[in-house]
C-alpha cells in the first residue's frame, strides 16, 4: 500500500489539487489480504492479519468485506483502506514538511510572480526539488523581466548569490520561467532553449577568426598572424586575393609563404563562423580538411555560404597514396551533402559505404608536406594563368 501511495505522491496530483484549492476527493487503496480459501487453510493467520488492522494507529478508514464458507463461517476482513482527508495522506507519507513548504512557495509567488503560479501548480515536484533555490530563481526572473537598460552579458545579471554558474546550473527551469514571464519581443523563439544568451537577447560570446598573412608584403602593421572578432572583420587585409582554410593547427602554422594570400584556421565545424566575412565572396578560396565523412560535411557547409570554395587534397588519389596513414573515424556522418562536386560526392559516398574499410579517415596532419607543396604549386599555376 505504501508503494502505491508514494507513486501517487510522485505524480504530484494531490499537491496540484491542493494548490488549485479543489475539494479533497477521498480515495481508497485495495488491500492485498488473505483469499477466501485461506479462511479454512490458515484461519489463525487470517484472524491475526485482520486484528492487526483493527489495532493499528492509522488515520486510514478501513472498509471490510465478508468472506468465508460453510466450514469456517463468514468473517469480515479488511478489503480497502480509504484516505478521507489530505492530512491523513501527508501523515502516512511523512511529507507534512514538504506540503507546508510548497504552500509557502506558492503563496510567495502569488505576491512576487503571479504569472508563474500556474506552472508551479502543474509541476509541484519540480518546485519542491528546487525549493532551496526557489527564492533566488524568482529574484533572477524578476530582475531580468524588469531590466530595461542597454544590452548586457549574462555575467552582468546583478542578483545576490547569482552568478553565471548558477544560471547554467538552473538554465532549464530559468528558460521555462522566463518564457512565461518575458514579453514576446524579449524572447527569440528561433534560438534553442539550450542557448540562454541568444534566447533572451543577451550579448553572446563573440566569434573569433584566427588567420595568418602568407605574403610578407601584406602584413598588418608588422603582424603576420592575428585573431580578430568576426563581426569586426569587415574588410580583407590589403593586397589579399586568395584565402586558404585549413583545419589542423600545426598545418595552419606551417603553411608556406604565398603571394597575395592568407590562411585561416577553420577549427572543424566552427568554420561556419566565416559566414559573416562577406568579402571572401569575391576571392579565390580553398578548403583543406580531414579526408573523412565529417571533412566533406564541413566542406559542404562552407560551400553553401561560399559556392566558389575549392577543395584541396581531398581526392581519391590523396587518400589511396597515404594508405599507411589511415586512421578510423569513430562516428561517421551519413547526411546528404548537396554542395559537393561529382568527384567529391563519389569519394564521400565511398567512405560512407566502407569501400576502403569501416570508418576510414585520413587526418590532415598525416598527409605528407610535399603533397601540400605540390597542391599549392598547382593552385598557384591555375590562378596565375587566369585572366
Amino acid at each position: 500500500m505504501a508503494v502505491r501511495l508514494r507513486k501517487q505522491w510522485d505524480k504530484g496530483i494531490h499537491l496540484t489539487a491542493l494548490a488549485e484549492q479543489r475539494p479533497w476527493e477521498p480515495f481508497y487503496v485495495p488491500l492485498s489480504g488473505p483469499k477466501p480459501g485461506d479462511i479454512t487453510s490458515d484461519f489463525e493467520a487470517v484472524i491475526a492479519w485482520s486484528r492487526s488492522w483493527a489495532a493499528s494507529d492509522t488515520p486510514l478508514r478501513v472498509e471490510y468485506r465478508r468472506v468465508g464458507g460453510r466450514i469456517a463461517g463468514a468473517n469480515d476482513i479488511p478489503h480497502r483502506a480509504w484516505i478521507d482527508r489530505p492530512e491523513h495522506l501527508w501523515q502516512l507519507l511523512d511529507v507534512q514538511g514538504d506540503v507546508a513548504q510548497y504552500q509557502h512557495l506558492i503563496a510567495s509567488a502569488m505576491d512576487a510572480a503571479p504569472q508563474l503560479v500556474p506552472w508551479m501548480t502543474a509541476n509541484p515536484n519540480k518546485v519542491l526539488t528546487l525549493a532551496s533555490e526557489w527564492p533566488r530563481l524568482l529574484t533572477t526572473v524578476g530582475w531580468i523581466t524588469g531590466y530595461q537598460g542597454p544590452d548586457l552579458h549574462v555575467r552582468q545579471i546583478d542578483v545576490p548569490g547569482v552568478d553565471t554558474k548558477f544560471i547554467e546550473r538552473h538554465r532549464a527551469v530559468l528558460t521555462t520561467l522566463l518564457d512565461i514571464s518575458l514579453p514576446a519581443k524579449r524572447v527569440n523563439p528561433n534560438a534553442p532553449r539550450a542557448n540562454f544568451a541568444a534566447r533572451f537577447r543577451f550579448l553572446e560570446k563573440p566569434s573569433y577568426i584566427r588567420f595568418r598573412i602568407l605574403d610578407s608584403n601584406s602584413m598588418l602593421s608588422g603582424f603576420s598572424e592575428l585573431t580578430v572578432r568576426a563581426a569586426e572583420f569587415t574588410d580583407p587585409p590589403q593586397g589579399i586575393k586568395h584565402v586558404y582554410v585549413v583545419e589542423n593547427e600545426t598545418t595552419y602554422l606551417a603553411f608556406p609563404p604565398i603571394p597575395n594570400s592568407m590562411v585561416i584556421h577553420g577549427g572543424g565545424y566552427a568554420v561556419t563562423q566565416l559566414a559573416s566575412l562577406s568579402w571572401i565572396c569575391g576571392m579565390r578560396m580553398f578548403y583543406w580538411g580531414d579526408l573523412d565523412t565529417h571533412g566533406f560535411a564541413i566542406l559542404n557547409r562552407l560551400r553553401c555560404r561560399f559556392p566558389q570554395a575549392e577543395s584541396m587534397l581531398m581526392d581519391r588519389s590523396t587518400l589511396v597514396t597515404h594508405r599507411d596513414h589511415w586512421a578510423r573515424e569513430s562516428v561517421p556522418t551519413q547526411e546528404r551533402l548537396k554542395a559537393l562536386s561529382t568527384d567529391e560526392s563519389e569519394l564521400y559516398q565511398s567512405l560512407v559505404d566502407g569501400e576502403f574499410g569501416q570508418g576510414v579517415r585520413l587526418e590532415q596532419e598525416r598527409i605528407r608536406f610535399s603533397a601540400l607543396e605540390s597542391a599549392l604549386a598547382e593552385t598557384r599555376r591555375a590562378y596565375d594563368s587566369s585572366p
